[in-house]
């Protein structure tokens, strides 16, 4: 489900993405849980992407479905593809180009074995009209993710919040000498 055209734009927004669909043009939904929300330390890059007009947001939603969404290394957050378990997680939806979905990729390193991106279902917030759609959002890879689970205790977040952010660690300032997988696997074992 990479690529789609829906016509769920509020009709607040005039953003070139906006015309671009509406003139039957493709673009992805993302649903975002963690720092690449508004306030968070990735959302620069939202920014960015909607400055050039390949990222507009949406909507606030919600997943149709209870998943888990449990904090790593450092305070990342991972969205576990546990359906059933966790909580009806809370987060931001954005429609974005094909452009802009590959820059995504690369942050959250869908080719490296971090991410993988994967369908889901989400309600839009009640103001937007309750709406479910098909998104994609991106969950911790399979390879670690019932060890992530597992770590967590089986407790998961309802929404990653400043208060689940303190101690966040920017990619920047992690370790360079571990790859982001041996960062997890240390984690998980600890």
């Amino acid at each position: 489900m990479a690529h789609i055209i829906h016509p769920f734009f509020p009709s607040s927004h005039n953003s070139p993405l906006k015309m671009a669909a509406g003139a039957g043009h493709s673009h992805s939904l993302i649903f975002t849980y963690g720092t690449l929300k508004r306030g968070f330390s990735n959302h620069s890059l939202i920014q960015d992407l909607t400055a050039a007009g390949d990222a507009a947001f949406m909507t606030a939603c919600r997943t149709a479905a209870h998943f888990p969404l449990v904090s790593g290394p450092y305070r990342v957050p991972f969205l576990l593809n546990f359906p059933g378990a966790g909580h009806r997680v809370s987060g931001e939806l954005y429609a974005v180009s094909a452009a802009a979905l590959r820059r995504l990729d690369e942050l959250e390193g869908t080719d490296r074995g971090h991410y993988e991106r994967l369908p889901i279902e989400i309600e839009a917030a009640a103001r937007d009209g309750g709406e479910r759609m098909w998104a994609e959002a991106y969950f911790a890879h399979r390879r670690y993710a019932a060890a992530l689970w597992r770590k967590s205790g089986g407790k998961a977040y309802r929404e990653y919040t400043k208060k689940e952010a303190i101690g966040y660690v920017r990619r920047k300032d992690r370790p360079r000498n571990q790859s982001f997988l041996e960062q997890i696997e240390l984690f998980v074992s600890s």
